[in-house]
Parts: C-alpha cells; structure tokens; sequence
C-alpha cells in the first residue's frame, strides 16, 4: 500500500509528494521546496522513515515545482525526470525566476536524469505510475497514474474545482481542455487526485462539480 506525504511549501503553496510503500523505495514528484527549513524537512523526512529515493519526479517544468531539484540532487544524488516537451522549462529554470518571480535563482540548475515519454513506466517497490501526457498548462504537463491504488498526481492540470492556468509560455487553453476531455476516459471516478496547489479531491467529485470537466 502507498504511503503519500505531503508537504506545502515555497511561497506559492504548492504541493510536494513523497510516496512510498512497504519496500521503502520512494519517488518524490515536484520538489518544489525553497526555504532552507524546507529543504531540510523533505530530506528529514527521507532519512527517519529510512526510505531510498528512486525517482524525483516532475508533472511539468514550472520552478514552483522545480525548486527543490537541486537540493535532492546535491544530498542524495537523484536527478529530475519531466517529459521531453518540457525541456525548454527545465532546463532555464533561472530565466523563470528572473522574469517571472523577479529574483536571481542562486542554486545551479541540476542536469536532468530523463527526458520522459508516455511510453515511460515509473517503477519503484512493488508499485508503476503509468504517465498520462496532459499539455495545455504546459506542453510537456503530465499525470502520473497508479492503477493499483487508485491514485493520480495531477500538477497543475486539474485542481480542486478549477484547472491549471493557460496564460505562461506556450500554454494552450484548448490543449488543456482536449487533455481534460482524455482524463475523462482515462481516470476512473473512484480516483483520489492530489493536485499541484490546494486540496486533494477525487475524479467523482470533479465530474460532478468542476464547471471545466462538466462542459
């Protein structure tokens, strides 16, 4: 069985995952920790439950995500994985901060272990996340699926009665709404999805609620 923490961090609240199970072998998705006491609490978390970091993970390549990266590559030596379309993000990770956050990012930006595709399996204990491409936030934007455990890790795709924003670099409005029409197909109802900013919530209930996937 999945054990999933969550820790919210970085000044724009978003949501950092640590998931596990009984095998102690974990992936981390979107590190977006930023302060040194956040930094710390994520790797503190790691070491007293004695877990071994298979995978950090990211649904897309936005720096809120992304901040943490270097700090989880600099202590335990594990690189970022985000899908190929999103290198474009990644791998200009200090351009973000300066143009969108209006700081100097002081951390050097970590190489990135793998460039993802949908064909990609994440595999760690006795448990795969299957990758659901979603662009429309972003164009490399992707859900991670446990069918197992029906479990999805949306990012910035699909919120608590809301969606990710279409408005940053090569978004696309009407790419997030086919990706949302597909997650329909694809994500079961009895699926908890925990999102990249806010309240976990469930496939059902954003079917029945969220005005962007009743259209």
């Amino acid at each position: 069985m999945l054990q999933i923490k969550c820790l919210t961090v970085n000044p724009i609240q978003e949501n950092t995952y640590i998931v596990n199970d009984e095998t102690k072998e974990a992936v981390i998705i979107d590190c977006g920790t930023f302060y040194p006491e956040e930094h710390q609490a994520i790797i503190n978390y790691i070491r007293s439950n004695q877990l071994q970091l298979k995978h950090l993970l990211c649904t897309h390549g936005h720096l809120d995500h992304c901040f943490g990266n270097e700090n989880i590559y600099k202590v335990l030596g594990v690189m970022p994985e985000v899908m190929s379309e999103d290198e474009f993000l990644i791998t200009k990770l200090d351009e973000q901060a300066r143009n969108l956050f209006g700081f100097e990012l002081q951390d050097e930006i970590p190489p990135v272990g793998k460039f993802l595709t949908k064909e990609d399996v994440i595999t760690f204990g006795k448990h795969q996340l299957t990758i659901i491409p979603t662009p429309g936030h972003t164009p490399g934007s992707a859900v991670f699926y446990c069918n197992e455990e029906k479990v999805a890790f949306t990012g910035d795709t699909l919120f608590y009665m809301s969606i990710g924003r279409t408005d940053f670099e090569c978004g696309s409005f009407a790419d997030i709404m086919k990706s949302l029409e597909m997650l329909k197909r694809t994500i079961p109802s009895d699926t908890t999805l925990y999102t990249g900013h806010g309240p976990q919530t469930t496939m059902a209930a954003e079917l029945r609620n969220n005005m962007y996937l009743r259209q």
